[in-house]
C-alpha cells in the first residue's frame, strides 16, 4: 500500500506509583515539554498535557507504525528515567503500572486539549477516582476492579 492516511490522537491518562504528588506545579512545565521530545522521537507529537500533582493528562498524536501500548511504555519509560535524574528529590519517582487511553477524533480534540488544560482547577471539584470511573462507565469499559481498588480508586457507592 503506497500511502497511509491516519488520524490517531488519544486522550491518555498516567497516574504516579501509589499516586503520589511528584508532578507538581513547578515541575510541570519542564516534564511536558520532556514528554513532547519523547514523542516526537517515537514519531508523534504532544498535542496538549496537563495534570496534577499525582497524573497527568496526554494527547498525543501517534504514527500508525505504533501501537498505543508501546508508545505509552517507552514513554512513561522514558519521562520516569530522566525526571528522576533532573530532579534528585523524585529519586523514587515511577509511573503507575497501566494507562487510560481514549480516541479522540479530530473534531473533539479541541474540546480535550480545553479539558486537559484545566486539570488542576478541575480536581479541586471532582477526585481521580470518581473521573475514572464516570469515564469507565461512560466508555463502558470493563475494568479489573481488584486492580483499581489496589490503586486506591475505589467505585463511589452512589454510583
Amino acid at each position: 500500500m503506497g500511502q497511509t492516511f491516519h488520524s490517531l490522537r488519544y486522550h491518555i491518562v498516567l497516574a504516579t506509583r501509589e499516586r503520589r504528588p511528584w508532578l507538581t506545579a513547578d515541575k510541570e512545565r519542564r516534564i511536558y515539554s520532556y514528554m513532547g521530545g519523547v514523542a516526537r522521537n517515537l514519531g508523534g507529537v504532544l498535542l496538549a498535557a496537563g495534570g496534577t500533582d499525582d497524573h497527568s493528562h496526554i494527547l498525543p498524536s501517534i504514527p500508525p507504525s505504533s501501537c498505543i501500548a508501546e508508545f505509552v511504555g517507552k514513554l512513561k519509560g522514558n519521562t520516569s528515567k530522566w525526571l528522576r535524574q533532573a530532579f534528585p528529590e523524585t529519586a523514587g519517582f515511577g509511573w503507575q503500572a497501566g494507562y487510560g487511553a481514549f480516541s479522540v477524533s479530530r473534531e473533539h480534540e479541541e474540546r480535550a486539549r480545553a479539558y486537559i488544560a484545566r486539570q488542576r482547577e478541575h480536581h479541586r471539584k471532582v477526585s481521580l477516582s470518581d473521573e475514572l470511573w464516570q469515564t469507565i462507565r461512560a466508555h463502558e469499559i470493563e475494568p479489573d476492579v481488584r486492580l483499581l481498588e489496589s490503586w486506591g480508586l475505589v467505585q463511589d457507592e452512589a454510583a
